[in-house]
C-alpha cells in the first residue's frame, strides 16, 4: 500500500519537459487542423448538392438544346434547307411544353450537287452537332445509295454503293471532311435514294447507330448546290432480299434443325464473280451458341444453298430463342453484310408465326420465305 502510494505521488510530480509556449503552439496548431478540415468537408457537400440539382436539370436541358442549335444555323448567312416535317414539329412542339419534346437524336448537315453532263453525285460539307454525349466518343457516317427494283417483294431495294467516312474522334462538333461520288444517270435518279447513318464507332465491339437521314433524289432540284440541315430520325430497315429457311425442332435429341434453302437478292449490276456465304447464329435464354457458315456459293440473283445446321435447343422451345441468318459477300481481303433476316418467337409476326408452326410440327421441317434487312 505505501508504494502504491509512492508512486502516485512520483506521477502528480512528473511535468512535460515543455515550456508553455511550445503547449500553446501545440494547441494552435491543434485548432486550425481541425478548421480545415471542418472547410473540406463544408466544400464537399456543397459540391454534392450543386450535382443533385445539375442532374434534375440535365435531361431538360438537353431537351431544349436543340431548339437552339437549329435557331443559331437559322441565324448564319448560309442558306440551310430544313425539312417540311421537321420544321412543323419545331413550330409546334416551341409553343408546347419543352417537357413534351422528343429526344434529340442530333442533326446532320451535307450538299449535294447532280452534275447532268458527268452523270455523277456529289456530296460533301458532312457535319454533325447535338449527338449524344458519351465521353471520349468517336463518330464517323455511313453512307449508302438505294435503288427501288420493280419486284413482287414490296419496298425491295437493291443497294448501288456504300460508303463509311474517316472517324473523328473527341469532338463534339465533328466535320468529317469527305467527298463522296455515286456514278447515276438520268433516269436512275427519280429511283435513288440517299441514306446516311451517324454511328458510335467503336474499334472493340459494334458501332452504335445514333440516327439517320434520307434523302429521295427525286423530290430535290440537285442541279445545283444544296445544303442540307436535317435531324437525325430513328433508324429503320430497308428490303434488299428474301431468304427462305426452314426449321425443325427435334424434342429427344433437345436439337433445332436450321436448313438454309434458296435466297433471293436484288444486285444493280452482275455479280457473278463474287462469292457469298451464309451465317447462322443461335442464341437462347441471351446465351449465344457456336455459330455455323454455310460454303461459297457464286452471288446470283438466285442462290442456292441446300443446307441444314444443328444447334442445341432447351426442352422445352424457349420463347426467348433467336435464329439470325446473315449473308455476306466476299472480296479479296474484305467481306461486308448483305442482308439479315430474324425469326424467333419475339420477333416480328411472320417470324413468330414460322416459330409457332415449328414448336407444333414436331419433328417435320416447316419452311417459309423472309425478308432481308439492312
Amino acid at each position: 500500500m505505501i508504494q502504491k502510494s509512492s508512486v502516485m505521488l512520483d506521477l502528480h510530480s512528473l511535468q512535460m519537459p515543455f515550456s508553455n509556449a511550445w503547449k500553446y503552439g501545440i494547441l494552435t496548431l491543434a485548432i486550425l487542423l481541425l478548421l480545415v478540415a471542418l472547410t473540406i468537408l463544408t466544400c464537399q457537400m456543397c459540391q454534392l448538392q450543386k450535382c443533385n440539382r445539375t442532374g434534375k436539370t440535365s435531361q431538360r436541358v438537353l431537351e431544349v438544346a436543340w431548339v437552339e442549335v437549329l435557331r443559331t444555323e437559322l441565324g448564319e448567312p448560309c442558306t440551310c434547307l430544313i425539312s417540311s416535317s421537321s420544321r412543323t414539329e419545331d413550330l409546334s412542339s416551341t409553343g408546347s411544353d419543352l417537357g413534351l419534346l422528343p429526344r434529340c437524336r442530333g442533326t446532320l448537315k451535307f450538299s449535294l450537287l447532280y452534275c447532268t453532263e458527268r452523270c455523277e453525285l456529289l456530296l460533301t460539307g458532312l457535319e454533325a452537332w447535338g449527338l449524344p454525349s458519351c465521353g471520349c466518343a468517336e463518330s464517323a457516317v455511313r453512307v449508302r445509295l438505294l435503288r427501288q427494283v420493280p419486284s413482287c417483294i414490296p419496298g425491295l431495294q437493291c443497294m448501288v454503293q456504300e460508303w463509311q467516312s474517316q472517324v473523328v474522334k473527341n469532338c463534339s462538333r465533328p466535320a468529317f471532311g469527305d467527298h463522296f461520288v455515286f456514278s447515276l444517270q438520268d433516269d436512275e435518279v427519280e429511283k435513288s435514294t440517299l441514306k446516311l447513318e451517324v454511328q458510335r464507332f467503336d474499334k472493340y465491339s459494334r458501332n452504335t447507330v445514333l440516327g439517320e437521314v434520307r434523302v429521295i433524289l427525286s423530290e430535290l432540284k440537285a442541279s445545283q448546290s444544296l445544303v442540307l440541315c436535317e435531324e437525325l430520325q430513328k433508324t429503320t430497315k430497308d428490303i434488299v432480299g428474301e431468304v427462305l429457311v426452314s426449321l425443325k425442332c427435334l424434342p429427344i435429341s433437345q436439337r433445332i434443325e436450321v436448313g438454309l434453302l434458296k435466297a433471293k437478292i436484288a444486285s444493280p449490276r452482275s455479280t457473278a464473280d463474287k462469292n457469298v456465304y451464309a451465317r447462322i447464329d443461335v442464341s437462347c435464354r441471351c446465351h449465344r451458341k457456336r455459330h455455323q457458315k454455310s460454303r461459297p456459293r457464286a452471288h446470283t440473283p438466285l442462290i442456292i444453298f441446300n443446307e441444314t445446321f444443328l444447334f442445341y435447343m432447351p426442352e422445352p422451345p424457349a420463347r426467348d430463342c433467336v435464329v439470325l441468318v446473315s449473308i455476306y459477300e466476299m472480296d479479296s481481303d474484305s467481306r461486308h453484310l448483305i442482308g439479315q433476316a430474324t425469326l424467333g418467337k419475339r420477333r416480328a409476326s411472320e417470324a413468330a408465326d414460322h416459330w409457332d408452326l415449328m414448336t407444333k410440327s414436331i419433328q417435320q421441317p416447316v419452311a417459309k420465305w423472309h425478308p432481308l434487312l439492312i
